[in-house]
């Protein structure tokens, strides 16, 4: 070990002579004092020079946790100093002042860690700092290092990024053909910042070649198309996502009403149960199963299912089984059950809401643009809801309980005479519609807030889609749900909110006095026909 010893003091000595070279002393001294354009010409050497020992520096300076004594720089954190070059512990003159930086020497430093990041092996770091230098400033002193690192990006995504830098600083270039290179580049974008910028530059005479001129605006109105086409996406998308939502919470009042005719008021209530459920087993599993926090979800589905099913059946019970046939009285009573469920989780829960936190994987988004993103946590719901609808058609389809509650549907009396348990289906149907409703309360959890007042967000627009779609059919419940969520979402950026609310009830009102039996009207013998 001994004969390596000099060698590896060589080598040490020889790191610490390149670290020097790298980043010193006087250039600490240059970023931390004098006045700005004098910071910033070294922060530009720096850039240049990729000198990424600078970094650790440069953070701290943006921290404000850096002081200047005289011709030396010291970064300090608490009460300790260190020396910004090697990072040994250093003693802290009294007299060392506070580096204060302007708005635009703040930007500048911003800048220049975006830029010296480029290079780092993380590509999560490298994609934050493309992202975050696309459609900044133009300081050519930058334009070295972004190609560089264009050139060696193997990632799509962070190359594409850097080239749209790279345009950015290369529209201020004083050859033409450069600058048309770079509109041509820049057209490709889909971001909006860069079409700012491009409106910007056209707006202030930045360009004064008609030629140039006219690619920037060909650039703008590629660049608008695009963002256009892709606020469609968006919309159609958050359509779907309210839609699913709304066939979730609308599939379990769909059974119930449309084989017993039940007006539900309290269908809203099973859902706040199904959020309540979700927000226990979430406790429960921070509490006694931290380390399968992340599943909790799976878990919280059939408690949701079970708990929302076994008060329905209750329900069912013990205040609609005396009840069928008087529609005025079931609606009564389902409201004063509705206002007893929500007092019960007041007093359980108390009246604030409470927060159910998403998993990891149903948090962030898949960016397929720069002005598209597409959350986790809606993707899953509408997978989701497709599995719901998928086991229901199956229920309904393939199941002895299926054939029962589509007889019972259809004739009620001529079902009960060929020997179908009618009580029974009433019973197991209305727990099927709540646990239905308990799930779509799984999802309801996941984004937005839980309270006591959260089913009554959704009740009429349960209702309408029930209405709309035809009673009792699955089809139809599909169709009314995605549609009128894409509508209302469309209509949303049109009207706002709740104008648009308005306007679809009364489209379906209008919908409903021209075509009594919804999309699709129950086929099947009847016995009031």
């Amino acid at each position: 070990m001994r004969k390596f010893l000099p060698a590896l003091t060589g080598l040490a000595a020889l790191a610490l002579c390149h670290f020097a070279e790298a980043f010193d002393a006087a250039t600490a001294t240059v970023l931390a004092s004098g006045n700005s354009d004098t910071r910033i010409e070294a922060l530009n050497k720096v850039i240049a020079g990729s000198d990424t020992a600078a970094l650790p520096f440069l953070e701290k300076m943006l921290a404000e946790g850096v002081k200047i004594s005289g011709d030396k720089a010291f970064i300090v954190d608490g009460d300790k100093a260190f020396d910004p070059v090697t990072g040994q512990p250093a003693e802290l003159p009294a007299d060392a002042d506070d580096v204060v930086n302007s708005n635009r020497m703040r930007n500048e430093i911003e800048s220049a860690i975006s830029t010296l990041k480029l290079t780092s092996p993380d590509r999560t770091v490298r994609l934050e700092a493309a992202k975050s230098l696309q459609g900044g400033d133009t300081d050519e002193a930058k334009l070295p290092l972004v190609q560089a690192a264009e050139t060696k990006e193997k990632d799509p995504e962070i190359r594409d990024i850097l080239g749209q830098v790279r345009a950015n600083i290369q529209l201020t270039s004083t050859d033409k053909a450069v600058r048309l290179a770079a509109v041509k580049t820049l057209a490709e974008s889909s971001s909006p910042n860069i079409k700012e910028m491009l409106s910007t530059r056209l707006a202030a005479d930045g360009e004064t070649d008609p030629e140039a001129r006219t690619a920037i605006v060909g650039a703008i109105k590629d660049i608008e198309g695009r963002l256009s086409r892709f606020e469609l996406i968006a919309q159609i998308f958050t359509g779907v996502s309210l839609g699913s939502i709304l066939l979730l919470a609308a599939l379990g009042l769909a059974i119930t009403y449309g084989l017993m005719g039940v007006i539900n008021m309290a269908h809203g209530e099973l859902m706040m149960i199904g959020a309540y459920a979700t927000y226990v087993v979430q406790n429960l599993f921070r509490a006694y199963l931290p380390d399968a926090f992340q599943f909790y979800l799976l878990a919280a589905l059939p408690v949701a299912f079970l708990v929302t099913a076994g008060v329905g059946m209750v329900i069912e019970r013990l205040v609609l089984r005396y009840l069928y046939g008087r529609s005025l009285e079931t609606l009564l009573a389902t409201w004063g059950t509705s206002l007893f469920l929500m007092q019960l989780v007041r007093t359980i829960f108390g009246a604030q809401n409470v927060g159910v936190e998403n998993p990891d994987w149903m948090s962030g988004s898949i960016s397929l643009a720069a002005s598209l993103s597409l959350p986790y946590n809606r993707i899953v719901i509408i997978g989701f809801a497709a599995a719901v609808l998928a086991f229901m058609w199956w229920l309904l389809t393939k199941t002895r309980l299926g054939l029962f509650m589509r007889a019972v549907t259809q004739n009620r009396t001529m079902a009960r005479c060929v020997g179908v348990p009618t009580a029974k289906v009433d019973t197991m149907a209305f727990g099927l519609g709540s646990g239905i409703a308990g799930l779509a309360g799984v999802a309801l959890s996941q984004i937005g807030n839980v309270g006591p007042d959260l089913g009554q967000h959704y009740i009429v627009n349960c209702f309408m889609v029930v209405v709309l779609g035809g009673v009792g059919q699955l089809a139809g419940t599909v169709l009314a749900a995605l549609g009128l969520g894409i509508v209302s979402k469309f209509l949303e950026g049109i009207t706002g909110a709740v104008l648009a609310e308005i306007v679809v009830l009364i489209f379906v009102v209008v919908f409903i006095q021209r075509r009594p039996q919804g999309l699709f009207a129950m086929t099947g013998r009847s016995a009031e026909v």
